[in-house]
Protein backbone atom coordinates (compact mmCIF):
# COMPACT_ATOMS: atom_id res chain seq x y z
CA UNK A 1 0.00 0.00 0.00
CA UNK A 2 1.21 3.77 -0.41
CA UNK A 3 0.80 6.38 1.58
CA UNK A 4 -1.33 9.82 0.61
CA UNK A 5 -1.39 13.06 1.83
CA UNK A 6 -5.00 14.02 1.06
CA UNK A 7 -4.52 18.25 2.40
CA UNK A 8 -7.32 20.50 2.76
CA UNK A 9 -7.19 23.60 1.53
CA UNK A 10 -8.55 26.80 3.10
CA UNK A 11 -9.02 30.32 1.89
CA UNK A 12 -6.58 32.90 3.94
CA UNK A 13 -9.84 34.84 5.11
CA UNK A 14 -10.73 31.65 6.67
CA UNK A 15 -12.79 31.43 10.30
CA UNK A 16 -13.22 28.53 11.48
CA UNK A 17 -15.45 30.33 14.36
CA UNK A 18 -18.03 31.52 11.70
CA UNK A 19 -17.35 29.10 8.58
CA UNK A 20 -17.84 25.76 10.56
CA UNK A 21 -21.14 24.73 11.52
CA UNK A 22 -22.37 21.76 13.18
CA UNK A 23 -23.30 19.80 10.25
CA UNK A 24 -19.57 20.41 8.66
CA UNK A 25 -18.46 19.19 12.05
CA UNK A 26 -20.58 16.08 12.05
CA UNK A 27 -19.69 15.40 8.39
CA UNK A 28 -15.77 15.64 9.02
CA UNK A 29 -16.45 13.13 12.32
CA UNK A 30 -18.44 10.74 9.78
CA UNK A 31 -15.76 11.01 7.74
CA UNK A 32 -13.23 9.91 10.03
CA UNK A 33 -15.35 7.16 11.40
CA UNK A 34 -15.16 5.57 8.02
CA UNK A 35 -11.59 5.93 7.25
CA UNK A 36 -11.17 4.52 10.56
CA UNK A 37 -13.64 1.46 9.69
CA UNK A 38 -11.88 1.10 6.57
CA UNK A 39 -8.40 1.06 8.08
CA UNK A 40 -7.05 3.43 5.66
CA UNK A 41 -6.28 6.11 8.22
CA UNK A 42 -2.86 6.24 9.47
CA UNK A 43 -3.05 10.13 10.73
CA UNK A 44 -5.11 13.22 10.85
CA UNK A 45 -4.61 16.90 12.20
CA UNK A 46 -6.16 20.34 11.83
CA UNK A 47 -3.54 23.26 11.58
CA UNK A 48 -3.98 26.87 13.02
CA UNK A 49 -4.30 29.57 11.36
CA UNK A 50 -1.56 30.60 9.14
CA UNK A 51 -0.73 33.95 10.65
CA UNK A 52 0.83 31.33 13.46
CA UNK A 53 3.17 29.33 11.29
CA UNK A 54 6.91 30.33 10.82
CA UNK A 55 8.78 29.70 7.95
CA UNK A 56 12.93 28.53 7.94
CA UNK A 57 14.83 29.62 5.05
CA UNK A 58 18.48 28.43 4.29
CA UNK A 59 20.69 31.74 4.28
CA UNK A 60 24.23 31.21 2.86
CA UNK A 61 26.92 30.25 5.07
CA UNK A 62 24.28 27.78 6.60
CA UNK A 63 22.11 30.42 8.47
CA UNK A 64 18.75 29.86 8.58
CA UNK A 65 16.54 33.00 8.40
CA UNK A 66 13.21 32.23 10.54
CA UNK A 67 10.39 34.64 9.35
CA UNK A 68 6.30 35.19 10.86
CA UNK A 69 3.87 33.76 8.21
CA UNK A 70 4.03 30.63 5.96
CA UNK A 71 6.73 29.98 3.57
CA UNK A 72 4.31 31.00 -0.06
CA UNK A 73 2.35 33.88 -0.24
CA UNK A 74 -0.83 32.60 -1.71
CA UNK A 75 -4.46 32.85 -0.86
CA UNK A 76 -4.86 29.29 0.53
CA UNK A 77 -3.59 27.61 3.02
CA UNK A 78 -3.26 24.05 4.43
CA UNK A 79 -5.60 23.77 6.91
CA UNK A 80 -5.67 20.04 7.88
CA UNK A 81 -5.01 16.60 6.53
CA UNK A 82 -4.89 13.28 6.67
CA UNK A 83 -2.67 10.80 5.63
CA UNK A 84 -3.94 6.90 4.40
CA UNK A 85 -2.94 3.94 3.58
CA UNK A 86 -4.42 3.38 -0.19
CA UNK A 87 -3.78 0.47 -2.88
CA UNK A 88 -3.71 3.09 -5.76
CA UNK A 89 -4.49 6.68 -6.61
CA UNK A 90 -7.98 5.93 -7.36
CA UNK A 91 -8.99 4.60 -3.51
CA UNK A 92 -6.98 7.97 -2.32
CA UNK A 93 -8.86 10.10 -5.03
CA UNK A 94 -12.03 8.63 -3.21
CA UNK A 95 -11.16 9.57 -0.09
CA UNK A 96 -10.35 13.16 -1.79
CA UNK A 97 -13.91 13.68 -2.91
CA UNK A 98 -15.41 12.55 0.23
CA UNK A 99 -12.65 14.72 2.39
CA UNK A 100 -13.68 17.80 0.07
CA UNK A 101 -17.77 17.51 0.26
CA UNK A 102 -17.40 17.02 4.62
CA UNK A 103 -14.93 20.11 5.02
CA UNK A 104 -16.49 21.99 2.17
CA UNK A 105 -13.60 22.95 0.71
CA UNK A 106 -10.52 22.21 -2.31
CA UNK A 107 -8.50 19.05 -1.67
CA UNK A 108 -4.98 18.22 -3.13
CA UNK A 109 -4.41 14.00 -2.90
CA UNK A 110 -0.76 13.10 -3.44
CA UNK A 111 1.49 9.73 -2.63
CA UNK A 112 4.24 9.93 -0.46
CA UNK A 113 7.97 9.42 -1.88
CA UNK A 114 8.57 5.61 -1.55
CA UNK A 115 12.16 5.37 0.42
CA UNK A 116 13.86 3.17 -2.60
CA UNK A 117 12.82 6.09 -5.05
CA UNK A 118 13.77 8.80 -2.74
CA UNK A 119 17.43 6.62 -2.62
CA UNK A 120 17.47 6.23 -6.97
CA UNK A 121 16.41 10.09 -6.84
CA UNK A 122 19.65 10.90 -4.44
CA UNK A 123 21.75 9.18 -6.26
CA UNK A 124 22.46 6.31 -3.94
CA UNK A 125 24.63 3.21 -4.91
CA UNK A 126 22.29 0.11 -5.43
CA UNK A 127 24.34 -1.44 -2.39
CA UNK A 128 23.11 1.15 -0.25
CA UNK A 129 19.15 1.06 -1.20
Amino acid sequence: MTQYLVAIYRPETYDPAVSKDEAMGRDIDALNDEMEAAGVRVFAGGLQPESRARSLRLQPAGKVLITDGPYAETKEHIGGFWVLNATDLDEALAWGRKAAVACRASVEVRPFLDVREAERWLGLPEALQ
